[in-house]
Formats: structure tokens, sequence, C-alpha cells
């Protein structure tokens, strides 16, 4: 099944749904067919912001329109955050999305955890990855802190590389999480959070949405039930 990437918000995550999900198919020795079209991190960032739920959706319809025209049979897109107007997007989508919060959130159940702490931007945090964890409770940074992080990792995301400062401000909120506020793990709601937390020696769980959502696209289109 040919499998339709929305990158660019931002490019080292797409890099990384790209190589996840071609190991996965290497692994399994099968022909995979990926095309990617590319989008604006910065956009998306303005538009999340000004909660521009449709003019975001409009611009995926727009790149998602040219994976279809290359054969793309499914659609994913390659970002947490980007997924704040999934609801809108997904009627006008020319083939079917796979969410990316609903794989998270059916994976932590399954997983039996309970108290879950949240990084990535302030509305992926403050939602509760949109709603997908309803079921658990869900710890995020306090106050000036939560607003630290959200900008930490939009700067980090549209650079494509974080800074000392933000490399070390990001490790302690996902520490005091779990240290400070009783998180069982935290849960990385931001696929550029791999910057920071992709080789770093921890003390804490971490779990990352980005390898649990390319995991689902490779199980749903190597299964072809996508």
């Amino acid at each position: 099944m040919h499998i339709g990437l929305i990158g660019g918000i931002g490019p080292v995550a797409t890099s990384f749904y790209y190589e996840q999900i071609a190991k996965a198919y290497a692994a399994a020795e099968q022909q995979l067919d990926l095309t990617i079209a590319h989008t604006s991190a910065l956009t998306l960032s303005r538009n999340v912001a000004a909660g521009r739920a449709l003019e975001q959706a409009a611009e995926y319809q727009r790149v998602a329109k040219q994976l279809s025209a290359a054969g793309a049979e499914v659609i994913a897109i390659t970002s947490m955050g980007g997924h704040f107007c999934a609801q809108e997007f997904a009627p006008i989508s020319p083939r079917p999305l796979i969410d990316g919060p609903s794989a998270v959130g059916a994976h932590l159940r399954e997983l039996g955890l309970r108290r879950v702490g949240v990084l990535g931007t302030r509305i992926v945090m403050q939602t509760g990855l949109y709603g997908a964890l309803a079921t658990l409770e869900v710890v995020v940074p306090p106050g000036d802190e939560l607003a630290q992080a959200n900008d930490d990792y939009i700067d980090m995301a549209v650079a494509g590389a974080a800074t000392v400062e933000q490399r070390e401000r990001l490790l302690l909120a996902g520490r005091k999480l779990v240290r400070d506020h009783g998180a069982e793990c935290v849960l990385l709601g931001g696929t550029d959070l791999n910057l920071v937390y992709g080789n770093a020696c921890l003390d804490f769980p971490v779990i990352d949405s980005a390898a649990i959502h390319a995991a689902a696209i490779v199980q749903a289109t190597l299964n072809g039930s996508a």
C-alpha cells in the first residue's frame, strides 16, 4: 500500500517517520511505496497559535492532493502538533488519514498506564493530545514552565536543532513531570523532541508518540487495513 506523508513540520520529524517506516518494511522484507510532500512548519505554528484549523486543513488538502496524484493510498501527518486540525482535514482529504493521537491513546491504554506526563506544543499539552488521552490522568508543566516548553519546542522544530539551553530545559521539564508530579512516564507529544531525547541518558521512562504513530502506519499498510 502506497503511503503518503505530509512532511516538513518539521524536517527532522519527517526524517524520523521515514526512517522508522523504512526500517520496519525492510525487516518485514516488503517493498515500500512512499511519497513525501512538503509543507511549512512556520505556517503550521502560526495557524495553531491563531486557532486557524480550517486554513491549516486546506493547506494539508493541497499537499495531500499532490500525494494522491503520486499514487498514495493513505495519508499521515508527521507531527502530533499538526493534528490540531485533523477533524477538519479528514473529511476533505483525498485519501484516508491514519490518525496519530488515536494510535497513541490506544497504545497507552494497552500498557495499562494511569498517569502520564505530556510534553509538546501548548495545545498538545493542554488538550491531552487532542483528547486522545481522555481516559488517563494527564500532567503537564505548570504555569510559566508550560509556556517555556511550548516556545522551546516550536523554536527547535522550526530550526531543526536544539540549543544547549533548550535541551536542558526540556529534559528538566520531563524529569519534573515524573519526580515532582507523579507521572508514570513522559509522553513525547512532539516528534521533534527526538532532537533532545533521542540520545539522552535518562533516569525516567519516556514513550515516543511519533514512534507509536509510525508503527501504526506500518501495521495498517502492511496488513492492508487502512
